[in-house]
C-alpha cells in the first residue's frame, strides 16, 4: 500500500516519524510521497528522504503557506528558486500546488504561480500534485490553456464524475483519502466508483483529514487501511485488489516517468 500524500515533514512528527513510519510498514503501508509546502520544508524534505528510502519527495509552493503580502512581481524570484531546487535535487513531482478559493489570497495572485509552476513542470517534464478547493473550474481551465500533459493526481478530489473524467482525460490520478469514511462523503465515494479503480490513488494528508472515528486526533499513514476498506466494501472487491491497482496507479504516475527519463 502507498500514501500518496503525506505530511511527514510537518512539526507534529518530528519527534516520532520513525516509530509513525514503523507502524505504518507494519500495517501494510511500504511507501510514502512527501509533498512540498513551502521552501524551509523542502529542506525537511531531503532530511526525511536520506534517512527513510521508502520516501519520496515533491516541492512546490502549497497555497495556503504562501507569503501573506505576496504580489505578481515576487513571483518570478519565487519560481527561479523552485527550478534551483529541482535542478539540484530532482523530486517525482512538482507539488502540492493548486487553488483554493476559501484562502484570502486574491485567485489572480494564486493563479499567476500555479501557472508557473505548471510551466516548470513542463520544463522538467514532471507530474503536478494538485490542491483544489471551490475552484475545478479555473485549474480545469488553466491546466487545458497550458496544454499540461504531464499527468499527476488531484489530491484529495471531491466533485461529481464529470470532473473526475474531465482530469482523468487530462492523464491526472484522484487521490482518495479520509474523506471517504465519512457519511457524508458518499457522493464523492459514487463519483470515484464510476470511474473506477484504475484512475485512484489512496492517501492520508496526514496530520490532516482524519478518518472517522479518528476526529480530533493526529492523522497518519498507518490509518491509510480505513480508506482501502470503505473501497473494498463499495465495490465488493478485494482489498489485495484494490492495493494492487493504486500502487501501480502510483508507479505509473511518479515512478515510471522518471525512470523512463533516466
Amino acid at each position: 500500500m502507498i500514501d500518496s500524500h503525506c505530511h511527514l515533514d510537518l512539526a507534529c512528527f518530528t519527534d516520532d516519524l520513525d516509530a509513525v513510519i514503523h507502524r505504518a510498514n507494519e500495517r501494510g503501508v511500504t511507501r510514502f510521497l512527501i509533498p512540498g509546502i513551502e521552501p524551509s520544508h523542502w529542506l525537511r524534505q531531503l532530511q526525511i528522504l536520506n534517512t527513510f528510502p521508502q520516501v519520496d519527495i515533491a516541492f512546490g509552493y502549497h497555497p495556503y503557506f504562501l507569503p501573506h503580502a505576496l504580489c505578481t512581481s515576487d513571483i518570478p524570484k519565487m519560481i527561479e528558486h523552485l527550478a534551483h531546487w529541482l535542478e539540484r535535487h530532482p523530486p517525482l513531482a512538482v507539488g502540492e500546488i493548486g487553488l483554493d478559493r476559501t484562502l484570502s489570497h486574491p485567485l489572480a495572485i494564486q493563479e499567476c504561480i500555479f501557472v508557473e509552476q505548471v510551466k516548470l513542470a513542463k520544463t522538467y517534464s514532471l507530474p503536478l500534485v494538485v490542491h483544489h478547493r471551490k475552484s475545478h473550474d479555473r485549474l480545469l481551465g488553466l491546466l487545458r490553456q497550458h496544454q499540461f500533459d504531464h499527468g499527476g493526481v488531484v489530491h484529495a478530489f471531491s466533485g461529481n464524475s464529470d470532473i473526475a473524467r474531465a482530469y482523468i482525460d487530462l492523464g491526472f490520478k484522484l487521490g482518495v483519502g479520509g474523506t471517504i469514511t465519512y457519511p457524508r462523503g458518499k457522493k464523492t465515494l459514487n463519483s470515484l466508483l464510476e470511474v473506477g479503480i484504475e484512475h485512484l490513488v489512496l492517501e492520508t494528508d496526514s496530520p490532516d483529514m482524519p478518518m472517522s472515528g479518528r476526529q480530533g486526533q493526529r492523522n497518519m499513514p498507518e490509518y491509510l487501511p480505513d480508506v482501502l476498506s470503505v473501497l473494498s466494501e463499495a465495490l465488493q472487491m478485494s482489498p489485495n485488489v484494490i492495493e494492487a491497482q493504486t500502487d501501480a496507479n502510483y508507479s505509473a504516475t511518479f515512478l515510471e516517468p522518471r525512470r523512463t527519463a533516466m
